[in-house]
């Protein structure tokens, strides 16, 4: 008895801190404005934070996720122990996180986007297991080889930028450049930047710690990795083309070329290896490497459709891979199974969890009316009004052919769970109604409201990439 009313003040004080900094910054991004230097660097290079248009989308849907999957956590995280640890890291997180989207110049953005990293470490540690600490050296060591990358680039874009400050369409003082005769070199630095940063969105070559990192970290924690963490590395590498070098540079480079390359391959990979992956947990982590590469295919094409795709790929990505995520996690916590063959006649004792899970595969194979759709349909047309040679027409074949392999690697669990077939002998125990599944119904309500009535954020983020291009 002493021990729950300890662990329901604990829940009551982490709910309320998330909330005390949540609240604020909501506040701050949609009506505060401005900007704020919290100290300098050096002389000339300050930590320094702006509000724009992109830096309120992040902060709202971090915020939004964060504090419904701790809600989520307060329940689950029983069955993990260790509770108060965690929550601590998951507050860190979450601060850390504002400060990166909120960041106002490069390398405010690279020092909290390397917090991230260390911050959010013990989160995939969290169980002490062998294969934890395994994984979670694997994420600290893809992460830093990541991190000296984007630095290296950044030490080029200090020299031939007016500013480090975000800018829409730019900073590259294009005379420096041809005078300095050394624009081959920079575009080396920013594909290397690219690669860097798209460790942490699990892009090739640097995917790997993925999809060792979901399977063992307790489930909310695999939620907001994959919902929200990844999208640290999609938000450093928007504010990097588009904010800080400029699309112009880019277009129709080499760089260009081999992120194009780089981004479908791994849309197709990851879908492929999620299809033939038999641990649920590891198959929504290769799903997580094939979507998140969506989003930077559609940033790669250069058009604003693509674009505006892109970016509501990364809210609707974020809602919908939480959910998947939180389902696996209530699945795992109600029947201690792990294999996606382990959940037929799951639906008969869990049937709002299985339904959450469906709507939510649903939307991200991109079925209308579910949000999912919306955004792939901005990202095929953006591909296919873009100038990237064959890339115009590839990118959504691709996009078409893993929408059909995550049709494949999704669905069955869902059949299978409401329709098991005769014979099969169902010994599930009935999933409880409460926080866990309040959460899930809330988060499935978005991603079915935002696919019937998109136009709202569609108007939003069009207005931010008419700026850009």
């Amino acid at each position: 008895m002493d021990n729950n009313i300890s662990l329901k003040k604990v829940h009551f004080t982490v709910m309320a801190i998330l909330l005390i900094i949540a609240v604020p910054a909501l506040y701050l991004a949609w009506f505060g404005g401005g900007s704020f230097t919290l100290f300098y660097l050096m002389d000339n290079i300050p930590i320094y934070f702006n509000v724009d248009g992109l830096s309120r989308i992040f902060v709202t849907f971090t915020s939004v996720i964060w504090v419904l999957a701790g809600a989520y956590a307060f329940v689950y995280m029983k069955h993990e122990g260790k509770e108060k640890r965690f929550f601590a890291f998951y507050i860190i997180v979450y601060v850390v996180l504002i400060a990166l989207e909120l960041a106002g110049n490069l390398v405010t953005l690279y020092f909290f986007y390397e917090l991230m990293t260390l911050t959010s470490m013990p989160l995939v540690l969290h169980n002490g297991s062998k294969e934890a600490i395994m994984a979670a050296l694997k994420y600290l060591f893809y992460s830093m080889c990541g991190a000296y990358c984007a630095l290296f680039g950044i030490y080029f874009l200090y020299k031939y930028c007016d500013t480090l400050e975000f800018k829409a369409g730019g900073t590259l003082n294009m005379t420096l450049v041809s005078g300095s005769g050394n624009e081959t070199i920079l575009l080396i630095a920013v594909l290397l930047m690219l690669i860097g940063f798209g460790a942490k969105a699990g892009m090739l070559p640097l995917h790997s710690w993925l999809t060792a990192a979901h399977p063992v970290a307790p489930a909310p924690a695999s939620a907001v990795l994959s919902a929200i963490i990844v999208k640290g590395g999609v938000l450093a590498i928007i504010r990097t083309v588009y904010y800080v070098v400029g699309v112009d540079f880019i277009k129709g480079s080499f760089v260009q070329t081999i992120w194009l390359i780089l981004t479908l391959a791994t849309v197709f990979m990851g879908s492929m290896l999620a299809y033939r992956e038999k641990v649920f947990k590891k198959r929504l982590a290769y799903s997580t490497v094939s979507q998140v590469s969506y989003i930077l295919f559609g940033l790669a094409v250069f058009t604003p459709e693509a674009f505006t795709g892109a970016v509501l790929h990364v809210i609707f990505h974020a809602c919908i891979k939480c959910v998947l995520f939180l389902s696996a996690g209530s699945f795992i916590f109600h029947t201690g199974k792990t294999g996606v063959d382990e959940y037929a006649g799951i639906g008969k004792h869990m049937g709002l969890t299985l339904w959450c899970y469906t709507f939510a595969s649903l939307a991200l194979i991109g079925i209308p009316p579910m949000s999912g759709f919306v955004s792939k349909w901005y990202l095929a047309q953006g591909a296919l009004a873009s100038q990237s040679g064959i890339f115009r027409y590839l990118g959504p074949a691709v996009l078409l052919v893993s929408a059909f392999l995550t049709a494949g690697y999704l669905l069955p669990i869902a059949i299978k769970g409401f329709l098991p077939g005769e014979g099969v002998i169902v010994q599930h125990k009935k999933e409880r109604i409460g926080m866990m599944n309040a959460v899930l119904i809330i988060i499935t309500f978005f991603i079915v409201y935002f696919g019937l009535f998109p136009n709202p954020l569609i108007n939003y983020i069009s207005g931010i990439a008419s700026g850009l291009f």
